[in-house]
């Protein structure tokens, strides 16, 4: 079957392609991924000591 041989050969030609791009970020996961975490621990640590008025609800 000639179509399964044309997608299979795009099919790599994309998976080579997103592996390329893939290669040009990798240096920055080891950097990113720390200082994401500490900002979202950082933000939860805000939300959760954040003092909220109470509400008042009309008699």
């Amino acid at each position: 079957m000639p179509f399964s041989d044309v997608h299979l050969q795009l099919h790599a030609i994309r998976a080579t392609e997103l592996r390329t791009e893939a290669a040009a970020y990798r240096p920055l996961a080891p950097r990113l991924r720390p200082r994401l975490g500490w900002l979202l621990v950082e933000l939860g640590l805000r939300l959760i000591e954040r003092t909220t008025p109470p509400r008042v609800c009309p008699v």
